[in-house]
């Protein structure tokens, strides 16, 4: 397995980034990140890249697309024991990403709110996260992906002693993935299932 060289960071709960993203920068990775977790780490010291100067490509449509293209996709994907994969990213320019970080958008708690309409639950349904999530996942072969801070000291002391995580960790922070997605779709399938489309006010446009 080689070096882990590049991590992406974006979090709702950034409980103990600081010290993480410290580390990871100690260690000589390149991090990437978007917003308000790019912000927090720049105010620690961090050196962060933006992923819109890493993609070439802007954040729009109010946030909705930040890490959805190729260069981000591709970079977790890739099978580096692939030739055809090498030789596709090199053609394409796209370089690697060995480490996700994310955590998803509190769906459960905006809709907590007794008086949460369609449109404020719709805005609070992650589709970037999940998605980087599970391609990390499904790649676990060569990726390393967390949801959970407590799996940051274990990430960090095999990063340290071998300049990568192990296989038996990959595996298990990969199953951690999609128990989380699971459940995450399970919670907006059924808080959707709940609405009443003829009388709530609130279904269409947000009114």
């Amino acid at each position: 397995m080689s070096k882990m060289q590049r991590a992406l960071i974006s979090l709702t709960d950034k409980a103990g980034i600081e010290k993480f993203a410290g580390q990871l920068q100690d260690l000589g990775i390149e991090i990437l990140s978007t917003g308000g977790t790019a912000r927090k780490m720049r105010e620690n010291d961090i050196t962060v890249k933006d992923v819109a100067e890493f993609t070439g490509f802007p954040e729009m449509l109010d946030g909705r697309v930040k890490t959805l293209h190729p260069k981000v996709h591709g970079g977790i994907l890739f099978q580096r024991s692939n030739a055809s994969h090498l030789q596709q990213m090199d053609a394409h320019g796209l370089q690697q990403i060995d480490l996700i970080a994310v955590n998803l958008y509190a769906f459960d708690k905006a809709t907590e709110d007794p008086d949460c309409t369609v449109a404020n639950a719709i805005e609070n349904i992650d589709i970037g996260g999940p998605t980087m999530l599970r391609a990390a996942a499904k790649n676990f072969q060569d990726v390393t992906v967390i949801v959970d801070p407590a799996d940051y000291p274990q990430v960090i002391s095999e990063i340290s002693e071998n300049g990568n995580t192990t296989l038996a960790t990959r595996f298990r922070l990969a199953v951690k993935v999609f128990q989380l997605t699971s459940t995450y779709d399970t919670a907006i399938a059924a808080w959707l299932a709940k609405v009443d489309t003829n009388t709530n006010a609130h279904f269409k446009g947000g009114e």
